[in-house]
Parts: structure tokens; C-alpha cells; sequence
């Protein structure tokens, strides 16, 4: 039922954080551990953003009648003013949204595409050996057709309630106005020495001495402020041609790499104006009475989450409780599983045959079975399995993806008076992208979400990069439903961690009666390759010596969710924002 859902505070005060009032005012972050923030509830609607600037100004378009789209519209584009480092313009998204009008559940991909130019040399050096992480980023190798502003676009023709101009001008005055600097973005300028490199994010971003502007230094942002004037008056057309396309390919086709050396990509015109979004089926499980529901390939989170709740289904995970190193091993060897699977099988499905029996109830209980022990799986157990394939013939031989997905991204949830329903996941893929930029915001390096390696010892890697394919990603925007209803909207960001962190708070919310905010706080433990990744300065440091008893390889560090959840109960919205980042919930 419901209500099983959204009880107040559990029994397990060992993870249990104090509360505190809401604040508009971005929350202090610490170099690890969470900071405090409070419960908040509403009854009839709720934005909850990574910024507290976008949830506000995604709050005041519901406020003016708008639906759970417009506000999406708003936050986004705020969001790739305020916190331009993780999302915006120059990016993709993955949507799921629940039409309370349609009574239906659907998601759209706006994620980048490789342009018609992407060989499968793209990251491979003169020797054919992998490049460095770095040196695929940097410059205009590495940026995939931007998604976002036509997956905004589409979805606010479809289901918009108020003036396309309306929801988009709030952002363009906030631009022209300015914003503060914030404890977060000034430490991640503070941390990157590669953004020097680049003379648009120095400009920008730095003072005359080369030092990041100090928190409370207003920014002000003229170009984006035009560059929205633009898609405002003549929509997705005006960023997909004309002279913000031109602005794109410029920066793509005079990129240059750490060393000031030239490190161009392809990306033309032809690929801005041919961009599409796709709508996909929702990728949904039954998880013990509840349809967790998210996005398909050429994402692997709705999949990832899933098959890591389908696995441990079958045990009792609510009596061992978040204080069980027992639970962690199920749920740590789970998602090993589930990567392993990952890793062999899952990519852009337009492009490549995947198998369709990953979340089969057979499939997920033979693979079960390998928990039932009482220590960590074998490195040798712990590898992709046999699911089943709709085509005809043998699967094809894969090999093992290797591609390099780190932490960055942005994480959003809506909830209007209507009862629809946003969960969006966005991104421009590592903190500040390419490092280029151009019409006021950064461009994206989605391509090294690729596979940089294009086979493993003859097998062809299904997430290999193609023109026009779309990176495999493990964005996981996620809606719950019961009965036909929404009743958790929940995302993260965080790399490929993205998944961990989702399915964590899934359990929390779920199987430990967590509320959303005590959730979003819960300490992290990831295990997606074999060593168990503990959340450094918080309670899960505790779990290492257990955890090293069951026969884990542990590592303690920093974990840097963004996650955010609204849970809709008969009563109202409870929402939650993470304390690791300056989010905020609000609602009415």
C-alpha cells in the first residue's frame, strides 16, 4: 500500500540525519560527508532542483498555471545558467513523465548523437591503443549533437500548458540580472586547471589574476541571455540552424586539447539540423507490488536498477535492515551482476541487437541463485550471463565495453497540482564538457561515453561509436507507480555510480520505509566492479571491516550524489533534496 511508503521517521537512526528548517540560501558542502536538510511537504505541487534559483523559478511557473512541462522547461534552462557545469544547451537528457490527462507513462530520449563524421578511430591513438581519458575530452573530438533543447521543445508542444515564450523567459532575465557564485561551483572551478585552457570558460569564469570569482561574485551572462532570446522567438529551429549552429560547429571545428594543440570534431550543420528525439517505451519492473518505471537504451539504468532489484526480491532485505552488512552484500554482489550484464549487452538499440530477456523473471531468478551464499561472489562468478534474444540464430559474440563514464550531471522532479509528473536526468557528461563554449554555455563530451575500445579479442563492442549512434549512458530517471499511479519520482547524478545511488534509495524508500529526504541522505555504498565503494566521512566507513570479512575489496571516498525524489501519498508531496549538493525542495 501507499502509506508503507511515506512513513515518517524509521527505526535506523544509525543512518538517520538530523533535520533541520529549509533554506532558500544553497547549503554549505563539506570535502565529504552530507550536510542537513529537512523533510518538506506540500499538498497539492513540487519542484526539487540542484539549485535553489531553478526549483524557485520552477515553483513560480506552476504558481502561473503551468504544468509539470513548462516548469521542466524552466528549470532547465536555468539550471544550465546556475550550474553550468553539469547541464544545459550544449547537452542531452532522458525524460519520464507520467501525462495525469492520458493517464500514461512515457519516455524521451534527448540524448546527443555521434556525428555523421565519428569513425571507429575516434579515440583511438596512431597506434590504435585507447587515448587517455583527458585527451578525448578536451576540445571538439569529443561533443555529440546536443539533445536538449529539442527534447524541451517537443515535449512542450505535446504537453505545455502555458506560452513556449513564457516558460523560457524567466531564465534570459535571470541571465541578464546575474546569479551569486555559490560555494559549489567556485570549489569546482577552484579544482580544474583544464577550464584555463580554454579562453571562453577563463574569460567567464576567472577573474584578471587567474583565480575563480569568490562565492557572492555576480555573474552575469549576456550571451545566453541572446542565445535564449533566440530559441524563444523561433523555438528548437533557432538552435539548430542559423546562427547558434554556426556558433557550435565553430567551437567543434577550432578545439584545442590540454596543450593548446588542435583537437577538432565533426559536428556540422547537417547534424544540428537532423537531430531528432526519440520516444521510447518505459523499461518497467514489478518490484514487490510497485512498477518501477524508467528509460530504455541506449540507457542502462532502467535496466541496471531493475535487474538489481529483481535480484534481491527474493530475499528479505526489510528485516536485515540498512544496518545489515548482509543486505549490502546482496545488494553490493546484485549490482555487480548487473554491470557485468551491463558492460556486454547494453547499448543504442537502434543500432544493435540487445537481448530482451534481461528483466525476465526466469532470468533474474537463475542469476539469484548466486547470492545465496554467505560471502562476496568469486571475480569469476561475478560476469555477464545468458539472457534470452527475440531474433532468430545465435546472440552475437560481444566483448566487454570499455568506456570511462564520470560523475557530473544534474537531477530534477515535479510534481504538479494536476498529478504529472517530471523525472528528468540531464547532462553535458564530465564537469564542464569539452571545456567549449559558445552562445553563453558549455558543449557537451557525451562521444567518451562511447566505447573507446571498438572489440575485446575479435568480439565487436556493442557500445562502440557509429555516426549517429547515441552513447550508452546510466542516467536512470525513474518513476514508480502503483495502482496505475505515480507515487516516487527519484533521479541522481553521478556517472555510472548514477545507478547504485538510484537503486539505493529505491530500497531505502521502499523496503526500509525511509521518507524521500532520509533517503537522499542515506550513506552510499557502491559495489560495481568488485570493490565495495564507502561514502567517505559518513556512517558507511563503519560497514569496511564487515564487508572486508565477507571477502569485499574496499575503498573509502567520496560519493557525490545529486539524488532528489518527490513521493506523492493521498495526504500531499514529501520531498527531498541531497545534502551533498546545494538542491533545495519546494512545493505548495
Amino acid at each position: 500500500m501507499l502509506h508503507r511508503l511515506t512513513l515518517g521517521l524509521t527505526a535506523f537512526a544509525f543512518f538517520a540525519l538530523p533535520l533541520q528548517a529549509q533554506q532558500l540560501a544553497p547549503a554549505p558542502e563539506a570535502a565529504s560527508g552530507v550536510t542537513e536538510k529537512a523533510l518538506v511537504r506540500a499538498t497539492s505541487q513540487m519542484v526539487v532542483a540542484a539549485h535553489p534559483l531553478a526549483t524557485e523559478a520552477g515553483r513560480e511557473i506552476l504558481r502561473a498555471g503551468g504544468n509539470a512541462i513548462d516548469a521542466m522547461v524552466t528549470v532547465q534552462l536555468v539550471l544550465g545558467l546556475v550550474e553550468p557545469q553539469s547541464s544545459g544547451l550544449g547537452g542531452g537528457a532522458f525524460l519520464v513523465h507520467y501525462d495525469a490527462e492520458a493517464k500514461e507513462l512515457e519516455t524521451v530520449d534527448g540524448r546527443e548523437t555521434a556525428p555523421a563524421g565519428a569513425t571507429p578511430q575516434l579515440f583511438l591513438d596512431e597506434s590504435g591503443q585507447p587515448l587517455k581519458f583527458l585527451d578525448a575530452v578536451v576540445g571538439g573530438r569529443s561533443v555529440g549533437t546536443p539533445g536538449t533543447v529539442r527534447l524541451l521543445e517537443d515535449t512542450h508542444r505535446r504537453h505545455g500548458a502555458l506560452a513556449w515564450r513564457r516558460v523560457v523567459q524567466p531564465a534570459i532575465d535571470l541571465a541578464r540580472k546575474g546569479f551569486a557564485v555559490t560555494p559549489r561551483l567556485n570549489g569546482l572551478l577552484a579544482g580544474d586547471e583544464s577550464l584555463l585552457q580554454s579562453p571562453t570558460l577563463k574569460a567567464y569564469f576567472f577573474g584578471a589574476d587567474g583565480k575563480p570569482w569568490p562565492v557572492g561574485h555576480v555573474l552575469v551572462n549576456e550571451a545566453y541571455a541572446r542565445t535564449l532570446e533566440t530559441i524563444r522567438d523561433e523555438g528548437a529551429a533557432g538552435f539548430y540552424t542559423g546562427a547558434v549552429a554556426d556558433g557550435i560547429v565553430a567551437a567543434v571545428a577550432g578545439g584545442t586539447d590540454l596543450q593548446g594543440k588542435r583537437n577538432p570534431g565533426t559536428l556540422s550543420r547537417q547534424d544540428l539540423a537532423g537531430y531528432r528525439t526519440k520516444l521510447r517505451p518505459p523499461v518497467c519492473l514489478d518490484y514487490r507490488g510497485y512498477d518501477v518505471c524508467g528509460m530504455g537504451p541506449p540507457s542502462s539504468g532502467a535496466l541496471a536498477v531493475g535487474q538489481i532489484l529483481g535480484l534481491i526480491e527474493p530475499t528479505d532485505i526489510a528485516t536485515l535492515g540498512p544496518k545489515s552488512a548482509e543486505a549490502w552484500r546482496l545488494i553490493g554482489d546484485a549490482s555487480r551482476l548487473a554491470f557485468a550484464d551491463r558492460g556486454r549487452y547494453v547499448a543504442d538499440e537502434d543500432f544493435v541487437a540487445m537481448p530482451s530477456g534481461l528483466l525476465d523473471d526466469a532470468y533474474l531468478a537463475s542469476r539469484a541463485t548466486l547470492l545465496q551464499g554467505d560471502r562476496a561472489l568469486a571475480e569469476d562468478a561475478a560476469v555477464a550471463g545468458e539472457p534470452s534474444w527475440d531474433h532468430a540464430g545465435l546472440a552475437p559474440p560481444r566483448g566487454d565495453d570499455a568506456s570511462l563514464e564520470l560523475p557530473s550531471t544534474s537531477h530534477f522532479v515535479i510534481a504538479d497540482k494536476a498529478g504529472g509528473v517530471v523525472s528528468m536526468t540531464t547532462t553535458i557528461e564530465n564537469g564542464f564538457g569539452s571545456r567549449l563554449m559558445t552562445g553563453g554555455f558549455i558543449l557537451n563530451n557525451e562521444l567518451t561515453d562511447f566505447s573507446f575500445a571498438t572489440q575485446e579479442d575479435g568480439r565487436p563492442i556493442a557500445n562502440a561509436v557509429a555516426p549517429g549512434k547515441r552513447p550508452r549512458s546510466s542516467m536512470a530517471p525513474t518513476i514508480v507507480m502503483k495502482d496505475g499511479r505515480p507515487v516516487i519520482a527519484v533521479g541522481s547524478p553521478g556517472g555510472s555510480s548514477i545507478i547504485g545511488f538510484v537503486a539505493g534509495a529505491l530500497v531505502a524508500m521502499i523496503d526500509w520505509k525511509m521518507d524521500a529526504q532520509q533517503a537522499a541522505a542515506l550513506p552510499h555504498m557502491l559495489n560495481r566492479f568488485g570493490t565495495f565503494e564507502l561514502e567517505k566521512g559518513t556512517a558507511a566507513e563503519t560497514f569496511e571491516p564487515a564487508l572486508q570479512a565477507l571477502g569485499f575489496e574496499t575503498k573509502i571516498g567520496d560519493l557525490n550524489s545529486g539524488l532528489h525524489a518527490i513521493v506523492l501519498t493521498p495526504e500531499g508531496l514529501e520531498g527531498g533534496a541531497d545534502p551533498r549538493r546545494e538542491g533545495v525542495a519546494l512545493g505548495d
